[in-house]
């Protein structure tokens, strides 16, 4: 076949996919239904199944992170600031981390993080000392201001995010959660927690989208 045929054919399927009927005519669609949808019709030989999944976790994925780092914005916040400040406050009083600690969790390289920590020391959110046991240890620690601010914004971050996931059902939200640890697990990002147990402070979580 000529690359002009296949042209040709390729613009006939697409006219298709638009003036057609939509795969789901009783059920809700989405802007990946019209990607799957168009590739079944330029390439019926190929199971795009796959895409469907990775499709909709990436635009979730970015639709849903706009908005977080839209309320975090407000609050005077950048994603990776509130990151930092949660990691610290979910670790509980002292409220105290190692640099190393801090990266671990943030998944982040130790001088992206010292210079994380530097900006977020000149707001006087946080203090870096060394430790008096290991010297070569360097603690972070939520100040009363840091501890203030995190406590109050993580209130409006978690009632931002619950509006996000308002369009599922409760028992749909835990559907979709359990599955998302299933995949999440087999892609190797397990705690090697039993359930049940707190996960430790050095288990990453994503920057920005953290609980």
């Amino acid at each position: 076949m000529t690359y002009e045929r296949q042209a040709a054919d390729d613009k006939l399927a697409m006219s298709e996919t638009t003036a057609g009927k939509p795969s789901e005519p009783t059920g809700v669609t989405d802007a990946v239904d019209v990607i799957l949808q168009q590739w079944e019709h330029v390439r019926p030989d190929l199971d795009a199944s796959p895409m469907g999944v990775i499709g909709r976790l990436s635009r979730a994925a970015r639709l849903t992170g706009l908005q977080v780092d839209d309320y975090l914005r407000s609050e005077g916040l950048e994603s990776w600031e509130f990151d930092v400040l949660a990691t610290l406050r979910r670790a509980g009083a002292p409220y105290t981390l190692s640099s190393k600690e801090l990266a671990s969790a943030s998944m982040i390289g130790a001088a992206a993080m010292t210079n994380r920590v530097a900006r977020l020391l000149d707001r006087g959110l946080l203090t870096r000392e060394p430790d008096a046991h290991n010297r070569r240890r360097v603690k972070i620690t939520l100040t009363a201001e840091g501890l203030e601010l995190v406590d109050r914004v993580v209130e409006g971050h978690i009632e931002n995010e619950r509006a996000l996931v308002a369009g599922m059902t409760a028992e749909q939200q835990d559907q979709l959660s359990h599955l998302l640890r299933l995949l999440l697990v087999s892609l190797g990002d397990a705690t090697g927690v039993t359930t049940g147990e707190p996960c430790p402070i050095q288990c990453p979580v994503p920057v920005g989208v953290g609980p």
